[in-house]
């Protein structure tokens, strides 16, 4: 189970394309999520780190990604204050 939810997130698949040899994908689903709602991993990690850092294995640097990524204004989901009955009733004021 550890070494598919290991390959799992080494390959960024989705559960359900997780290879027969793992077993059913849903198996597999619960068992990490059920390890993860206890804390499971968290120890895990922490018990991992600490031996690392131990050991001097535990380089601290730092990468910063400068990438910028657009989006088109329409891509928000943010209501527009422009248009509505609001506008249409004051100019229907202003109207001949």
């Amino acid at each position: 189970m550890v070494e598919a939810i290991i390959f799992r997130y080494r390959t960024g698949i989705a559960w359900r394309d997780l290879p027969e040899v793992f077993g059913p994908w849903q198996t597999v689903w619960t068992w990490h999520h059920r390890m993860a709602t206890e804390g499971t991993w968290d120890r895990v990690l922490a018990k991992i780190t600490a031996a690392a850092d131990a050991a001097g294995l535990v380089d601290s640097s730092l990468s910063a990604d400068s990438t910028i990524a657009r989006a088109h204004q329409h891509a928000t989901n943010t209501t527009r204050l422009t248009g509505g009955w609001i506008e249409l009733q004051e100019s229907a004021g202003r109207a001949p």
